[in-house]
């Protein structure tokens, strides 16, 4: 089984409510304790919600990319695991950016009140701050911003969950040597960047490989720590594991010039201000 990379060559001031001012510049102090779930994004909605993949294996030749083999085992898998977590799957193959902006635009104009979060998998080429399209690149930022809290109204609150399988740029990691290695009915205003989680395949600068035939060692390891933890542990605990797996247990083996014996750590970008427990 060979392994190959994706990327286009191989592959201001605290606000605080006050409840009690007290002392001569007028401290406010909270005499109670929060309750324990006010540190956990509400679940316990009639569906957990949706799980959005999108799937680029084929590319115009003009963009110069190659066949993404494996990812389609990456889509299956994802689609299992996601599906047994509770979520309503759909995959999308081969996307052009248009169809990747309409689709996108679509789910954010959707109605997620009854929904409890969004997951939102791309499995593509990609670079620093760019995905890939079947006919070219896009800002992730423009993906992402789509889910903003003053752009989804009904998904503000709640975690947005985002899982990307794609380069960050063209560098190589050798490894080293180690020994070891609110309250319910409350208003509150929050930033309209918060309860994103971007789960990044690779640091940024670093190409993210893929088994041709096993699919990428991110999503491999995504979907055995969730399969096992996903109705136990927190999602950053997860997470956790997942890059302790790619870690420690992939390498590349390549007859490429300057590929062989190389090594990956994902990346894990959380605004996430409570704890994710899967129901």
């Amino acid at each position: 089984m060979s392994s190959t990379v994706d990327g286009d060559s191989v592959d201001a001031k605290p606000t605080q409510r006050p409840e009690k001012p007290s002392g001569p510049r007028g401290e406010s102090h909270v005499d109670a304790k929060p309750p324990s779930d006010a540190y956990r994004y509400k679940m316990n909605y009639p569906s957990i919600g949706q799980c959005i993949i999108i799937n680029n294996k084929n590319f115009d030749r003009r963009t110069g990319m190659n066949i993404r083999n494996g990812t389609d085992m990456d889509a299956g898998n994802l689609k299992r695991v996601f599906s047994q977590l509770g979520y309503k799957v759909k995959i999308n193959n081969d996307l052009s950016v248009k169809d990747i902006k309409t689709l996108l635009s679509t789910v954010a104009k959707d109605d997620h009140s009854q929904s409890a979060s969004l997951v939102c998998v791309l499995l593509s080429h990609g670079d620093e701050g760019v995905l890939y399209g079947t006919d070219g690149a896009v800002d992730l930022k423009e993906l992402t911003s789509l889910f903003r809290g003053d752009r989804c109204p009904t998904l503000v609150g709640k975690p947005k969950l985002f899982f990307i399988q794609a380069c960050r740029g063209t560098d190589l990691d050798s490894g080293i040597e180690a020994d070891s290695v609110a309250e319910e009915g409350s208003t509150e205003r929050i930033p309209v960047e918060a309860d994103f989680l971007y789960a990044y395949s690779t640091a940024p600068g670093y190409y993210s490989w893929r088994n041709t035939s096993c699919g990428s060692w991110f999503i491999q390891s995504v979907c055995d720590m969730m399969l096992k933890y996903g109705k136990e542990l927190e999602l950053m605990q997860i997470m956790t594991r997942v890059n302790h797996k790619v870690a420690l247990e992939f390498e590349s083996c390549s007859n490429l010039p300057g590929y062989n014996a190389k090594k990956q750590i994902p990346c894990i970008v959380s605004m996430l201000t409570k704890e994710v427990y899967f129901p």
